[in-house]
């Protein structure tokens, strides 16, 4: 049997649990997800392979307004995304709320030739099936939908049947990685962005938005342990004060928490040390951003 393959972007308004989605698709953790909007700066790939063939997921920026070259660029990302993929989608709360941030969403969709597949996260939270079909008739007079799919991304309900349907949509076509590949990203930027987690689910709502993490050394001491060094980039003096925390405490536990994800990921013990340090409005300076990862010329 030919087997299918191809890429699947997901997209949605930020915090609506598309990280989440695709780290229980693939069986680990690979994006990083905290209740703080915009957690995601960047496009990640990660890889699901079986029997059927293959889906690389990428998981896009939350769609909202920029208000900074770094949200410019979070915004590029999405659109970029979209142009190459074969299957777009889309994840909202399980919410007979529609914002404008949604309409905005089915008004891009509408210009794209693509199958288009709703998934409904957070539906463990209703308490009937005619609460989830009020949803979905609500949705379906925003857009022609190829399918639309009920489920919850944290309980893994229904996510077998979302990825029947996924390969249903896909074309025939080889393996685009190894079947061991879960993900394209290097180890550097997946331990910068288990450190920036912690920092999102620690530290106040205002600091997180103007951080960024920078992996200054990884290197094998021994066949059992790596030393990682890395350097927390915030905007202001007083927010460094902040991530610092009384007698280092908050950089502390923000380290101590990261490390343990790391050692999960690279299965090896990890000798981690962490810095902070001041650029100021880095988020609004081409130069900076690129420095962190954030290069517009690239998209």
């Amino acid at each position: 049997m030919e087997k299918k393959s191809g890429f699947v972007a997901l997209i949605g308004r930020p915090n609506v649990g598309k990280s989440t989605l695709m780290n229980t698709l693939i069986g680990q953790k690979i994006a990083i997800t905290s209740d703080k909007p915009q957690t995601t700066r960047n496009k990640i790939q990660t890889v699901y392979t079986d029997e059927r063939g293959q889906i690389v997921f990428e998981d896009t920026p939350g769609i909202h307004k920029a208000r900074t070259k770094l949200g410019e660029y979070m915004v590029g990302v999405v659109r970029h995304t979209l142009k190459d993929v074969d299957i777009i989608l889309w994840i909202v709360e399980a919410s007979t709320f529609i914002g404008q941030s949604d309409m905005q969403i089915a008004e891009n969709l509408k210009s794209l030739e693509k199958p288009v597949v709703l998934a409904i996260n957070k539906t463990d939270k209703l308490k009937s099936k005619e609460a989830v079909l009020e949803i979905i008739e609500k949705y379906s007079k925003l857009l022609e939908f190829t399918e639309i799919i009920p489920l919850s991304a944290l309980k893994a309900n229904n996510t077998d049947r979302l990825l029947d349907i996924l390969y249903k949509h896909l074309p025939e076509g080889p393996l685009y990685y190894d079947e061991d590949t879960l993900t394209d990203q290097p180890l550097r930027q997946l331990a910068a962005e288990l450190i920036r987690e912690k920092a999102l689910r620690y530290l106040s709502d205002e600091i997180p938005h103007g951080i960024a993490v920078e992996i200054v050394k990884m290197k094998n001491r021994t066949k059992t342990l790596v030393d990682v060094e890395a350097d927390i980039i915030c905007e202001r003096e007083s927010h460094k004060a902040i991530i610092i925390g009384k007698a280092g405490s908050m950089l502390k536990k923000i380290a101590t928490m990261a490390r343990k994800d790391i050692e999960n990921l690279m299965d090896i013990s990890v000798n981690l040390k962490v810095w902070v340090k001041v650029r100021k409005d880095w988020r609004d300076s081409d130069i900076q951003m690129k420095n962190f990862g954030y290069n517009i010329k690239d998209l």
